[in-house]
């Protein structure tokens, strides 16, 4: 860009908001990041309401050479979120033993549950 415009490195850099010693060195990717990504999705899918420190934890008992900060840097590239906290009231559908029978009584706003075994 310096030479096909005739300005300075300085110049250009400073115009394109840039600090000079990016356009010293091409950037190197890791020739692992597509597979750790991969697993990292994968892992995120897995475990839903597990976030990035967690996930590094699973990646390192998996043999992977990987910190914290990496995952998270591939977290926030992907867009992967943790889901919020479910109540537990909210979730007994989950639990196939507990039936929650959600008809009110009459004439009171209390609701009626069975267990089944």
């Amino acid at each position: 860009m310096c030479q096909t415009l005739g300005i300075s490195e300085r110049r250009a850099c400073r115009v394109l908001g840039q600090h000079r010693s990016t356009q010293r060195k091409p950037p190197r990717g890791r020739e692992d990041e597509a597979r750790l990504t991969a697993d990292v999705i994968e892992l995120a899918r897995e475990y839903g309401r597990y976030a990035y420190r967690r996930v590094a934890v699973l990646l390192r008992q998996a043999s992977w050479q990987v910190n914290h900060k990496r995952v998270a840097r591939i977290w926030r590239r992907e867009g992967l979120k943790v889901p919020h906290k479910q109540k537990k009231r909210g979730r007994l559908w989950l639990n196939p033993l507990v039936t929650s029978l959600r008809a009110a009584l009459p004439g009171s706003g209390r609701l009626l549950r069975t267990a089944e075994a």
